[in-house]
């Protein structure tokens, strides 16, 4: 190193001729003529020696790493904007700057979030005057990965691993869940990808979907969809699905309407059924859905109807109609501790109305009626509580199911 830029560096730090620190370099011993100026440039954090443990201070430095070490003397504060070294690598400093914005963009451009739920399930089942028990228990852990691609559009991913330790010796299964991309065209919000999914608040369908949705709007929202879904209740399996649907806000009540068209399930005995029922599901099975919600400020009412072209015999008691009615008190904040909130439904939904719900509770597919209900609590930050309970009938049939649902969630 050029003894006059370690001079010039150390003077600009008010570098004494004193030593500072224990010897930082294995070739810069302590009678050298630049050790106190060395030590004291290393402590500063300013200069870096090599992986080896030596300073190299005989080679010529070329004007970029003089800039480097000028760039950290000003973030230090040890030299001012106006200082000669700034003026004479004004160029090199312009390009590191550069170089250091687009490197600390990158940094903040991809976040990892998590979250991780235990939970323990209480079951008790008649079938037929037959009482049954059972009980599930489990820890399901979520990471989030989240980079922006541009300043419209944004990659999501989501790991996912659920330890089923019900079982004295416990399963494993970890799985990439999530992945998709979000962003605008134009005034049209768009997420393309395997993503999370709901229709009808979740009553009629609230899981993953391979496919595309897009939303439009303000005050008054459109939106469509196109797909494939991912999870499915045991007794469906559909290959596709698309909807569009619509919501607005007038004053404190807002109101919905949508349409599903869920395509190509089991194959049925005839080739288009839509009112027989043999056991599976039809071909094809579309649903209208209309709904209202009044917010009085800490409480909501709200209630959705839904119809299904599809119906099983009325013998067995279940159309394909379906009702939800919904009421909530306050909410429990993540971040706010002692926050909490209640909420209740009732729910009478016939077959084609339930294909993959979004309840802790056992229930049928086939068609279900009963009520349940809950309460969350944010014990500390970012660590919520609750707790759920369901009392849910098969139409048609003398199955009931009673659960009792626990869980503690931690976000970070």
């Amino acid at each position: 190193m050029k003894r006059t830029l370690i001079l010039a560096v150390a003077m600009a730090l008010g570098i004494s001729g004193a030593a500072f620190a224990a010897n930082p370099f294995s070739d810069v011993p302590a009678g050298h003529w630049a050790y106190a100026s060395v030590a004291k440039l290393a402590a500063a954090g300013i200069v870096d020696g090599y992986p080896d443990g030596s300073f190299k201070g005989e080679r010529t430095m070329t004007r970029y790493e003089m800039a480097q070490i000028v760039a950290k003397a000003l973030a230090k504060g040890a030299i001012g904007a106006d200082d000669k070294l700034v003026g004479e690598f004004a160029d090199e400093l312009d390009n590191l700057g550069v170089r250091v914005a687009k490197l600390e963009k990158k940094a903040d451009n991809t976040r990892i979030t998590g979250h991780v739920r235990y939970n323990y399930q209480d079951i008790k089942s008649t079938y037929s005057g037959t009482k049954f028990k059972a009980h599930n228990n489990g820890l399901r852990s979520r990471v989030w990965f989240t980079g922006d691609v541009n300043d419209n559009w944004r990659y999501v991913g989501m790991l996912q691993n659920i330890q089923d330790l019900t079982a004295d010796n416990g399963t494993s299964d970890t799985e990439f869940q999530r992945a998709y991309l979000e962003g605008n065209i134009g005034a049209v919000k768009v997420t393309a990808g395997r993503q999370d999914f709901t229709i009808v608040d979740g009553n009629l369908y609230d899981t993953r979907m391979d496919g595309i949705k897009a939303e439009v709007g303000g005050k008054v929202k459109l939106g469509a969809y196109f797909g494939k879904p991912t999870d499915q209740d045991g007794w469906f399996s559909y290959a596709r699905f698309w909807g569009v649907n619509a919501n607005t806000d007038i004053g404190k009540l807002n109101l919905s309407a949508g349409y599903d068209k869920f395509s190509k399930g089991y194959e049925s005995d005839t080739a288009t059924e839509t009112t027989n029922w043999d056991g599976m599901p039809a071909d094809e099975n579309g649903i209208w859905n209309v709904g209202a919600k009044y917010n009085f400020g800490a409480a909501s009412l709200g209630a959705i109807y839904m119809k299904s072209n599809i119906n099983q015999p009325t013998s067995i008691g279940s159309t394909g109609k379906g009702l939800v009615v919904t009421g909530t008190l306050k909410g429990a904040e993540q971040a706010k501790p002692g926050s909490w909130g209640l909420w209740t439904k009732y729910y009478n939904q016939g077959y084609g109305t339930v294909i993959a719900h979004t309840m802790n509770g056992i229930y049928s597919s086939q068609g279900f009626q009963g009520w349940g209900a809950g309460v969350d609590l944010t014990l500390a930050k970012n660590i919520v509580a609750g707790f759920q309970y369901y009392d849910l009938n098969t139409k048609g049939m003398d199955i009931s199911h009673r659960t009792l649902w626990t869980e503690i969630n931690a976000y970070f």
